[in-house]
Order: structure tokens, then sequence, then C-alpha cells
């Protein structure tokens, strides 16, 4: 895989033990990446793939989302292909990276939509909390920041760890080449810095995020119910 945009020689090689500690995950990292745009030609699909070929030139293990054919949220039965597809994938990850194109000053329905098809909870899993997330974005004009501040919030309220790095990239039709590449420039580099960070907190995070989103008032609610449950009379 050629990386025709990238100074090799200014990577750094990650350091897991450093970040993680005695006996954190082994394996690669696992990241999502969704993208909201079924366009020929997305630019937020192109992107993404930029991106995932950083995260895997950089030790990852990726997954992309094709949102094509997802039904809208609540038009469909949660067992519908596309939607469990999703939602495996969800669970497969420990970190994601988000990607709209901005449309009318925010974020696409499509983004939308996939983010709406994943619960806050199933069971007692939480599929999104404790999991780290990156946001980019793709404008057809001048440099905006509206989708990603718009997917930061829902970040946030999916209890997910968003790093403070991002990508805006304006006049995104200006910075690929026509087979798919970006060009090099800021904002290819921008990018880089972006997947760079992800992976850091990726494995600064994952193992311990059971530990880092423990709540007071949870562990409160648990205790009540159980007991509750204890000390309930038997008919």
């Amino acid at each position: 895989m050629s990386f025709p945009a990238l100074d090799d020689g200014l990577l750094r090689p990650f350091d897991g033990a450093a970040l993680a500690g005695e006996g954190a995950p082994a394996h690669p990292p696992r990241v999502l990446l969704l993208y909201g745009s079924v366009r020929e030609r997305s630019y937020s699909r192109l992107l993404s793939f930029e991106a995932a070929r950083l995260l895997e030139r950089f030790g990852a293990e990726v997954r992309i989302f094709d949102p094509s054919g997802l039904p809208l949220p609540d038009d469909a039965p949660v067992d519908h292909p596309k939607v469990q597809e999703l939602r495996d994938l969800v669970l497969w990850s420990e970190a994601q990276v988000w990607c709209s194109p901005e449309r009318h000053g925010a974020m696409t329905g499509i983004m939308k939509a996939q983010i709406d098809w994943i619960p806050l909870s199933l069971g007692a899993v939480r599929p999104t909390q404790g999991k780290v997330l990156a946001v980019m974005q793709v404008s057809g004009g001048s440099q905006s920041f509206n989708a990603v501040n718009q997917m930061r919030v829902l970040g946030r309220w999916m209890r997910m760890v968003t790093i403070p790095n991002q990508s805006s990239v304006p006049k995104a039709f200006l910075e690929f080449e026509e087979n798919g590449r970006m060009k090099p420039s800021s904002l290819y580099d921008r990018v880089v810095d972006v997947m760079e960070e992800l992976m850091k907190f990726t494995l600064l995070v994952r193992g311990r995020s059971d530990y880092l989103v423990d709540r007071y008032s949870e562990r409160k609610e648990s205790a009540e119910e159980l007991s509750r449950r204890v000390n309930q009379r038997s008919i």
C-alpha cells in the first residue's frame, strides 16, 4: 500500500506499552468508520477510505460500514440485515471515525440515520459507552465546522470519548485525485494528525473503559434495584 502524500520518515511508532500498561489488550485496535453519503463519488467516503488506509498503516484493524440500503430509523424492524450489520460492527469496535458532508449547515440525514440506529443500551450492554471517537467532515464550499460540532454533541450523548483533534476539508472536490486518493496538503496532514491521535487514545482507553465510565449514580441505582429484589415479599 503506497502513501504518496505521506512523509514516512516523520511518523513515530506507537508505544502501546507506554500508553496501555500491563494487562492491556494485545490485539490490533478495532476501528469502525461511518460516512454520510451514498453518491457515486462521495467525498466523505473517499476521506473515510483515506483515513482507513492510514489506520491500517498504523496497525489498526479497520472496517467500514456502507450505509446504502440502511432503512430510515424506526421504518424497519431491528432485525433488518443492514441494521444488524451496523450494530454488530459497533459492538465489535473499540473506536470509531464519523465522517459526514455538511449539507444545509448540518450533517447529512444519512449520517444521522446511522447514529440513530445505534441504541444507548442493548440489555445490559451499552454499545458505544467508553469507545473512542474521531469526527471529520467535507464541504463543497468554504471551510465549516457545523457537522463536526454536531457529531461531537452526539458522541458525548452516546457516552463516547471524543478526541480533541478533528478534520474539516473545504472544497473537497479539489482535494482528491481521479483515483480517489487525497492530494498532499495541510488538509491531508491534519487527517494524519487525527488518525494518530485516535490510535493513541484508543490504546490508552481500551481495557480501561469500564473503569473510566463507572458512575456513582448508576452504582446507586443498581444497589437500590438489588435491594428491592432481595427484599420483595414472596407471594
